[in-house]
């Protein structure tokens, strides 16, 4: 078994009309073993950059608090929060840094730009980012959930489809993954609010 399959996980995100969702299963697991079904994979940087963590879950948790610390001196430097693009970036730079002894972990970065346009990417563990104007998965369910992003995705959804298509496409995957499941948590972000949902699992 891979190290980032250890503690099992999935994670999707989707682009809509001016809004993105990013979604997680619930699941902490040792290899086959459950430990907690209310964990926690996706993080809000600020209103309209989010951060997804999946893979090792002790590296998900260091990973994410220099990421935190990072931002938090940009705002003191800069005076405003950073850009999606430009928190890819950071994430990118981070992990490259560390390549000769990596963090665990595949992010997934979700946030609005300029003119309220939905940025959406992907990295594997020592920073190569993978860009997309659909969706982007990572974990250990992400073939599944290629599969059935790829069947439900359509272009310019409105926040609710949005929301229905990601829980569905998140949901059918985790039953077909042992490593995840235990249902889900959905965040929905437009330029004016952030709608955070927690799914019931199919087997709950």
């Amino acid at each position: 078994m891979s190290i980032f399959e250890y503690n099992g996980s999935a994670l999707v995100a989707m682009v809509g009309k001016n809004c993105f969702a990013i979604a997680s299963d619930r699941r902490l697991g040792v290899q086959l073993q459950a430990i907690a079904t209310d964990f926690q994979s996706i993080s809000k940087i600020h209103d309209r950059v989010f951060l997804g963590l999946s893979g090792l879950a002790t590296d998900a948790q260091t990973l994410y608090q220099r990421l935190v610390f990072r931002h938090k001196l940009y705002q003191l430097r800069e005076e405003r929060d950073m850009k999606p693009e430009t928190f890819a970036n950071l994430v990118s730079a981070l992990l490259y840094e560390k390549r000769f002894g990596p963090y665990f972990c595949q992010p997934v970065i979700a946030g609005l730009g300029d003119e309220d346009k939905p940025f959406i990417c992907t990295m594997d563990s020592i920073g190569a980012k993978e860009l997309a104007k659909d969706f982007v998965v990572a974990g250990t369910a992400s073939e599944f959930l290629y599969g059935a992003c790829e069947s439900m995705f359509k272009e310019d959804m409105e926040p609710e489809e949005l929301f229905e298509t990601v829980s569905q496409a998140l949901l059918s995957s985790v039953d077909r993954d042992c490593l995840s499941g235990w249902g889900g948590h959905v965040y929905v972000v437009t330029p004016t609010e952030v709608k955070e949902r927690i799914l019931k699992g199919r087997m709950d």
